[in-house]
């Protein structure tokens, strides 16, 4: 598995992610938490080049505030 980034915030009904670097995942990439189950799905990636932000929008069942601090992955 690969480690998406943390969740810093949340915004405009979106998790925001901080990436571990510049290798990051694309816009598409489905997203999961430390139990592999499906948080959301990239849909996009902003902020500067060497560690950018991910904005990843939610599973209908999901609860965002949960979400913050928490480290997610994909496959």
């Amino acid at each position: 598995m690969q480690r998406v980034g943390e969740v810093v915030r949340t915004a405009q009904g979106l998790a925001v992610l901080r990436a571990p670097g510049d290798d990051h995942a694309e816009i598409g990439t489905v997203v999961l938490n430390d139990s592999l189950e499906r948080v959301g799905r990239v849909v996009d990636v902003f902020g500067p080049v060497e560690e950018p932000y991910l904005a990843v929008t939610p599973e209908d069942d999901v609860h965002l505030p949960r979400l913050v601090g928490a480290v997610l992955y994909a496959r």
